[in-house]
């Protein structure tokens, strides 16, 4: 059986892995479990068979509750709670999961979830505004010079096709081309004012048809919007046990990644040779001795 007393005496007064002392002599506790952060008899999770906390992975908040019955198996040592997305509905949750547990206990968790709720609300205000902000884009020199001389062009175009409206207009009215002007069969206008007509119905019937797709839009999306807040609160409620192992594993692996990604110190490497030898090389020397006359080796 877990003895509380013993634990406390043994990590609050002389050594816990968990333990910071500050300048302020203030003592903080390091283990992911803590309610406080504080290093006190009430908030330690190790020297507390029965202990209850509040902690968030990967956006969804859960509730960790450590019971004495459960201190002989370390591996079911924790229940993991799923809490509600909704804060009000968590917090009703948390009540009725703690009825009858330390007011502290219940208190902080409260205060715990509430600065969980806050901090999850900034982060989805953060990632929409780095949507919302504007887009970086490189200027092209040269596409801008070319769209200049595209624009000049069109503008200098437009500008003869109105000089030439306004001579020829000049001319009709000066009677240049006598008293019956081209163009003014009554069909033929009859014909172009049905044209006009009939498109502008078409544009409110595609207008009627956008608007109606417009709507049939907006009610699937409140469809999809129900049905992921329904995902969402799904399996809230439920229990899971785990261990401090399996918590702690996971951040063990993530610092051996950062430590594996990271350079390693080392001397600069020296020169090796290459295996390949090069060409054996043989070199024969040679001695040129005169010939010894007799009178040479008579005196030798």
């Amino acid at each position: 059986m877990q003895s509380d007393d013993v634990i406390w005496h043994i990590i609050g007064h002389e050594f816990c892995s968990y333990k910071i002392k500050s300048k302020t002599h203030s003592t903080f506790c390091r283990n992911e479990y803590n309610l406080t952060g504080l290093c006190n008899r009430q908030s330690c999770p190790l020297a507390n068979s029965r202990y209850a906390t509040v902690r968030e992975r990967e956006g969804i908040v859960y509730l960790y509750v450590k019971t004495a019955e459960r201190a002989h198996s370390p591996k079911r040592q924790w229940e993991r709670i799923k809490l509600s997305n909704n804060y009000s509905r968590a917090l009703e949750m948390i009540d009725k999961e703690l009825i009858y547990w330390p007011k502290f206990i219940t208190h902080k968790a409260k205060q715990r979830l509430t600065k969980i709720t806050q901090y999850l609300i900034k982060l989805r205000r953060i990632k929409l505004k780095e949507e919302e902000q504007p887009q970086l884009v490189s200027i092209k020199k040269k596409t801008e010079r070319r769209e200049e001389r595209r624009e000049f062009k069109a503008l200098k175009a437009a500008r003869l096709e109105k000089s030439i409206e306004k001579e020829l207009l000049e001319r009709l009215k000066s009677g240049a081309y006598g008293d019956a002007p081209l163009n003014v069969n009554e069909d033929v206008w009859r014909e172009v004012l049905e044209n006009r007509n009939r498109e502008q119905q078409a544009e409110l019937e595609l207008e009627d048809e956008e608007s109606e797709e417009e709507l049939e839009e907006d009610l699937e999306e409140m469809d999809r919007m129900m049905e992921q807040e329904f995902e969402d609160d799904e399996g809230v409620g439920e229990r899971e046990f785990v261990s401090d192992d399996e918590e702690e594993s996971g951040d063990e692996d993530d610092m051996e990644d950062l430590y594996d990604t990271l350079p390693k110190k080392g001397g600069a490497k020296k020169p090796t040779r290459s295996g390949k030898k090069g060409p054996r090389i043989e070199i024969e020397y040679e001695q040129e001795t005169e010939p010894l006359t007799k009178e040479a080796l008579a005196d030798w």
